[in-house]
């Protein structure tokens, strides 16, 4: 026991300087090109997530809890939020791990039954609105049906067959559906009853959440250019309806799809922002 006191305590083995090693690892790796291979992004999750967990629960026991004499904040502090950006730095957006075009493919097929939901539960939301709001809540959104069954099927016919062609149509089609969904976010902002705007947000939310994935599955797989070309579509920017944004449902909504802690999925949902605002969407 007295020999681990000693190497918890040991300034180059403490919890922060472990963390900073792996870090530092993790980033010459990923600079290398080397990969976890066939591990799958669910083994690698697993596995980085529980080294995160122990190493806060290290954290919460570590002796050099003191203050960084820089900042005045708890290096203990520091030291956590440092082993969420290492869960960051060694698992990519899972919705950006389509580098082939049959991984984008399948990634986007599978978010589809949760749009097809969102979608229908956008059409059952009307009814939770007072009269004078619901039939603008109504024109808002009377596309979303069409438009999400148009990208469901060439989803569908991306994976049997991830052409130049197909892919075209998912750029386009991702972007008409961002769009409308842009549009609603900003009309249901305008709703003066309080608890129709909640009920009216928390809808068209769902549904943008999941079109904001598929936006950054897409944009996985196409090239620069291509972005550049939706991107020159897309006239409603993220900007303007993020105020409008919950960020705590974005990233509950990412975690319960892909299995993740919902502190993962923030980090996530704050990156794939990120991308969208740099690629001028």
């Amino acid at each position: 026991m007295n020999s681990i006191s000693n190497i918890w305590n040991h300034p180059r083995t403490s919890a922060a300087g472990l963390l900073i090693a792996i870090v530092t690892i993790a980033g010459v790796l990923s600079e290398q090109g080397i990969s976890f291979g066939k591990a799958g992004s669910g083994t690698i999750l697993s596995l980085v997530t529980a080294l995160a967990t122990a190493l806060l629960g290290l954290l919460s026991k570590d002796p050099g809890g003191s203050q960084s004499p820089d900042s005045g904040i708890p290096s203990s502090s520091i030291s956590k939020l440092s082993a969420w950006l290492l869960i960051a730095m060694l698992i990519p957006l899972p919705w950006m791990q389509g580098c082939t075009a049959a991984g984008a493919a399948q990634n986007i097929v599978n978010w589809t039954p949760a749009l097809q939901s969102a979608v229908a539960a956008v059409d059952s939301t009307g009814a939770l609105l007072s009269p004078s709001d619901a039939p603008a809540f109504a024109t808002a959104t009377a596309d979303f049906d069409r438009d999400s069954n148009v990208l469901v099927q060439q989803a569908k016919s991306y994976l049997e067959h991830p052409t130049a062609g197909t892919l075209v149509q998912l750029q386009n089609q991702i972007v008409v559906l961002q769009q409308q969904v842009n549009v609603a976010l900003l009309q249901a902002s305008r709703i003066m009853d309080s608890a129709s705007q909640q009920h009216a947000m928390a809808a068209i939310q769902a549904v943008s959440v999941i079109v904001t994935a598929i936006l950054s599955i897409v944009q996985s797989a196409s090239s620069k250019a291509e972005v550049a070309q939706m991107a020159s579509h897309s006239t409603i920017k993220l900007a303007a309806v993020k105020p409008y944004l919950n960020p705590s449902q974005a990233a509950q909504i990412v975690a319960d799809h892909y299995g993740e802690p919902v502190h993962v999925a923030e980090i996530q949902v704050a990156q794939a922002q990120q991308e969208a605002f740099a690629a001028g969407f």
